[in-house]
């Protein structure tokens, strides 16, 4: 499987390849007695986020730090569908830096919901989360307006922005990281990717979401399109564009309208890969084997995909663990929070 990372021209030339990720995400793996806990997607529902949390006894009951020196990894898609997703944003942030001034450490990955929020694909935002955004008005902001938007549409646009508080912190998450003996990840590493390496594909994403970043700005510069519009009408307008454009514009453009074949869009890369969840046993046993060899570890554990009857999932004699229990019940029927515990040599379930 090929995937295409974005090559800008003149002085959009995209030289993003730094390694951006600490070594305890990269790959350093930490004290085999250090406690880490694992919770995937959370989906808006702050109440049952903080409820796992509270019975992992990882916060305390006015929403503080309370797990001293254990690692919390949140494996993505903390965005959409339910009606809290700032606020389960701001918890996130506030234990990144409380969890540090203990000893402990909060790893928040990057899912495909946060990666569609950062590019405008916004078809599972719920109008309760634009509404969430209505109040930051501190000016009137230079921007066309659109009646059809909900309120709050064009505050939460910039908040989501590359220069925005959440957009920010957003585009600074991992999308793989190493804790131990263990990987996590939102989807799952393709058998088409372990030749790579969880730095390169961190770095890989970061350097197509910059790319993509500066792309939607020369959309904006030229007048093709306006800031806040959202994926499909940037690529409705990039494709009309494209018919008049010649020269570097007709290249640039071109560019743009190749991203569904990015890694960080493509049905195998990381963000959205169902492979763990999907394979049939016997086809899957000499996969998921291969890929534990290729990176060096025991296990994979991701999210993504829910597992029926809100029960974390184990498969491939512990190799994969597939911790989506669908949190936000109202969406995933049967759906609960859950928390997979690591500590001591041994892997128990939290519900």
């Amino acid at each position: 499987m090929r995937f295409r990372t974005p090559a800008l021209f003149g002085s959009l030339c995209l030289c993003v390849f730094v390694l951006l990720f600490t070594a305890g995400v990269g790959g350093t793996p930490q004290g085999q007695g250090q406690r880490v806990v694992a919770i995937g997607d959370i989906h808006g529902d702050l109440d049952s986020f903080v409820g796992i949390l509270q019975r992992a006894r990882l916060i305390d009951p006015v929403r503080r730090w309370s797990g001293a020196k254990s690692i919390l990894v949140q494996t993505g898609d903390f965005l959409d569908r339910g009606p809290k997703s700032r606020e389960v944003m701001d918890l996130l942030i506030a234990l990144q830096r409380d969890a540090q001034r203990q000893g402990g450490r909060v790893i928040v990955l990057m899912g495909n919901h946060e990666a569609m929020n950062i590019v405008g694909d916004l078809r599972y935002v719920v109008n309760h989360d634009y509404a969430g955004f209505a109040d930051d008005r501190a000016d009137t902001r230079k921007r066309k307006t659109d009646s059809s938007r909900p309120a709050g549409f064009a505050e939460r646009c910039e908040a989501f922005g590359p220069a925005g508080k959440y957009g920010r912190w957003l585009r600074s998450l991992p999308v793989v990281a190493r804790v131990n003996d263990s990987v996590f990840l939102h989807g799952g590493i393709s058998p088409d990717l372990a030749s790579s390496s969880i730095e390169k594909i961190n770095e890989s994403i970061a350097s197509e979401i910059k790319a993509f970043d500066t792309l939607r700005d020369f959309l904006v510069d030229k007048d093709i399109a306006e800031p806040c519009d959202t994926l499909d009408k940037f690529t409705e307008s990039a494709r009309a564009a494209l018919d008049k454009a010649k020269g570097r514009d007709a290249e640039l453009l071109k560019t743009f309208l190749g991203y569904p074949g990015w890694l960080m869009f493509h049905d195998n890369g990381p963000l959205w890969y169902r492979g763990y969840a999907q394979w049939t046993d016997a086809n899957g046993t000499p996969l998921i084997q291969r890929l534990v060899e290729a990176f060096g570890v025991a296990r994979f554990v991701v999210g993504h995909t829910p597992q029926p009857g809100g029960q974390i999932g184990t498969r491939f004699n512990g190799k994969i663990y597939l911790v989506d229990t669908g949190m936000l019940a109202g969406y995933v029927p049967g759906g609960r929070a859950s928390a997979l515990n690591m500590q001591d040599g041994k892997i128990s379930f939290i519900y």
